[in-house]
């Protein structure tokens, strides 16, 4: 099955010039993005944010289509969306990013996975020739005497089906949008059922809150000194 990764790192010690961050492998559950988050120094006390600055997937051109600041939550439910889908469903769906129709988010790329009957897909086929020899050897296309045979041109009859069609030759075959009804089913993150909502923040003890807490205030108050020092401020 596909596996999505994504590089989970905390965005505040970033900011101070710490790279602190680790790979979550999706689908997940919200106790794995606890342990993770408490791993990275994401409490929801001092640090809050985060952002993905790597992703890994089985799938070739899908993790190019998510960005930094995409929803734990929406990537879980694309895993799970993907995990549901067969071998064959799979390589469709590959051939169909290489195409790009669809991809422009991770509400599109579930979309997409819901909608694979919307395109046409014929593994192996990568060039004029091959497409042309499918066309008229097997689907029967064109009806050619036998001893014309040896004299078709298949890569322009194949280039001039691909052109019609306004197919597409993927890296795994040919792809076509058949002009089915693509149906939104996936509209935005309140369609996300509840069990593929993932992410919160570790649960702290009373020792810790009150440690995290005392550092951000701490941090707070040195940030006035600073402040305070500043020639900016001694102007006023």
């Amino acid at each position: 099955m596909p596996q999505l990764g994504a590089f989970v790192t905390n965005l505040g010690k970033y900011n101070e010039g710490t790279l602190a961050g680790e790979w979550l492998h999706l689908p997940a559950e919200t106790e794995e993005v606890q342990a993770l988050l408490k791993r990275i120094g994401v409490d929801g006390v001092r640090y809050e944010e985060i952002f993905i600055t790597d992703y890994e997937s089985d799938l070739p051109g899908l993790t190019g289509r998510l960005g930094e600041y995409e929803s734990i939550d929406e990537l879980n439910h694309l895993a799970h969306v993907l995990d549901d889908l067969d071998k064959s469903d799979l390589e469709k769906y590959e051939a169909v990013l290489d195409m790009g129709e669809y991809t422009g988010s991770v509400k599109n790329l579930i979309n997409l996975a819901q909608n694979l009957d919307c395109f046409e897909y014929y593994p192996g086929i990568t060039n004029g020739e091959e497409l042309g020899r499918m066309y008229i050897e097997d689907f029967e296309a064109l009806q050619i005497p036998e001893h014309l045979i040896d004299y078709i041109d298949y890569e322009a009859y194949g280039r001039d089906v691909r052109i019609n069609e306004g197919g597409y030759f993927a890296d795994n075959g040919y792809v076509m949008n058949n002009n089915s009804r693509f149906v939104e089913l996936y509209s935005g993150r309140d369609d996300i059922p509840e069990e593929h909502c993932i992410f919160a923040y570790p649960q702290l003890n009373i020792r810790e809150q009150m440690a995290a807490y005392k550092e951000v205030i701490d941090r707070s108050a040195l940030d006035t000194d600073k402040h305070r020092g500043s020639p900016a401020y001694k102007e006023r």
